[in-house]
């Protein structure tokens, strides 16, 4: 008599796991309701620690599918970090130690599930690629080497890139490849391996930004904190999203994460800019009208872009800022400016009609932000709530860049808005009174009226802070309308 045949062990459990994988996983989140997170479809649990100040303190959370896009959530840096992807309900529900001292051969069931299913197929197709790859160039594999984090053993970039290629021609490269998703990531950690830093140009709650040199070129280096690993991730993700390429934003161009043996540096390069901000650039020079205009619209230009969706294959979410001051906007050499700082940026994806909020404890300059969001009324299920908490935000900018023109031979000093109404570092409700309960907006001069350029301006600044949010301006219709002004200033010329 035949004996029925079962499925083997084995493969019950890969269609278990698949299984799960489809449906999203449930995580142990110590910052979460209850204590408990769940993922998106073929999204991970995260287990993590890092050593901080000589502790080593402990993260658990879920992550989302773009999040593992970028694998460094996943990726451990030697002694002074571990992190830990896995793929089952509650599978991080166990605490992490730096170099922990285990029992020989002592595994848990989820380690050997996860080996089972994942690491040995995934570890079997990456040694035949790296062979391959051995093979046919007769070195070492550039690939192990970029998978050690090893600050003492650059990369060498003459196996990734002509040494020939300045930045320009390296961007333009990717531009044009058809992906528009940024640099490859071995690329990327050649030029960030092979940087030299210069000094440092600025600090803030991130950390701090340098000036580095690459093959002779200036680039600015923008170092986060070890605590702020997820908005290092979540800027480099944002930047890198399809399509986002723009000259009115920030031009990026590496991301890596240094383990120089005793910490961990998270690295984010980008052009380098020598005015610096906005902020920075008022304070030092006033601007003509016919400067003011220019900047007005490449700001303009640089946020309608990031908040345009672009359909199909190669398209782009729209995005929103969150964030956007005069010392988030860069100036470049030519007058106009662009954007940068997209650490809170949130994204929607209109398919799935889902907004990908950051997972990180920072929130917007208080001072920028919207009436809606001070009295904490805005609607977080909607994505044009975010757009027009930014168009509020630019109205402000737009109000610091005009009180700087200078028309016939006058102009008012640099200050900040609301300087008058509130504290130099004002709390939620310093603004909270004055923006929604006082309806107090910065003031406008009388005298703008006799110039035709800040005369539109004041009248797109009132209009992208009005209280109702909805009555705003979109940054599409901002732009048009500097655009026009341009016009009517050539015909009179």
């Amino acid at each position: 008599m035949t004996r029925p045949r079962y499925p083997s062990f084995g493969t019950a459990l890969i269609f278990l796991s698949v299984a799960q994988l489809s449906t999203g996983l449930k995580c142990v989140c110590q910052l979460c309701a209850n204590n408990t997170c769940e993922t998106g479809a073929d999204g991970a649990c995260w287990n993590s620690v890092m050593l901080i100040d000589g502790k080593e303190e402990v993260v658990k959370s879920c992550l989302s599918p773009s999040e593992m896009k970028g694998q460094v959530f996943c990726y451990s840096s030697r002694n002074v970090s571990k992190r830990n992807c896995c793929f089952t309900d509650f599978c991080n529900n166990e605490t992490l130690h730096l170099n922990p001292e285990r029992p020989a051969g002592e595994a848990s069931w989820g380690q050997l599930e996860l080996a089972a299913v994942i690491l040995v197929p995934s570890c079997l197709l990456c040694v035949g690629i790296m062979l391959g790859v051995c093979t046919a160039q007769g070195q070492r594999c550039v690939y192990s080497r970029a998978r050690k984090g090893d600050a003492e053993e650059p990369l060498d970039d003459q196996t990734l890139m002509s040494p020939d290629k300045c930045l320009k021609d390296l961007i333009f490269d990717m531009s044009t490849s058809g992906s528009g998703s940024g640099l490859p990531l071995l690329v990327q950690r050649t030029i960030a391996r092979t940087i030299v830093l210069q000094e440092i140009i600025g600090k803030g709650r991130f950390g701090e930004v340098w000036r580095g040199r690459w093959r002779g070129e200036d680039v600015a280096v923008k170092i986060f904190s070890s605590r702020d690993e997820r908005s290092w991730f979540r800027e480099a993700e944002i930047y890198q999203t399809i399509m986002l390429r723009h000259e009115n934003i920030l031009g990026f161009i590496a991301a890596d994460n240094k383990d120089n043996g005793s910490w961990t540096q998270l690295w984010l390069v980008s052009e380098y800019h020598e005015h610096g901000s906005l902020f920075d650039y008022l304070n030092r020079y006033s601007v003509s009208v016919d400067g003011m205009i220019v900047m007005a619209l490449s700001i303009a230009s640089g946020l309608a872009h990031l908040h345009m969706e672009i359909i199909g294959t190669q398209g782009k979410p729209a995005i929103a800022h969150r964030d956007l001051k005069s010392k988030n906007i860069l100036v470049k050499k030519n007058g106009t400016a662009v954007i940068a700082d997209l650490g809170l940026a949130v994204k929607h994806e209109s398919i799935t009609n889902t907004i990908d909020i950051p997972a990180n404890h920072r929130v917007g300059t208080k001072r920028y932000m919207a009436p809606e969001i001070l009295d904490d009324t805005i609607n977080m299920s909607s994505f044009e709530s975010f757009k027009r908490a930014d168009i509020y935000s630019l109205g402000l900018v737009f109000w610091e860049l005009a009180r700087r023109c200078s028309v016939r031979g006058t102009c008012e000093d640099y200050q900040l808005p609301y300087y008058d109404m509130v504290p130099s570092d004002p709390s939620v409700d310093d603004m909270r009174k004055v923006v929604c309960d006082q309806k107090l907006r910065p003031n406008i001069p009388n005298q703008w009226q006799s110039c035709e350029a800040l005369r539109v301006m004041g009248k797109i600044m009132r209009e992208c802070w009005y209280a109702t949010a909805a009555a705003r301006l979109t940054a599409l219709r901002v732009k048009k309308t500097i655009s026009q002004v341009i016009v009517i200033k050539d015909v009179k010329d």
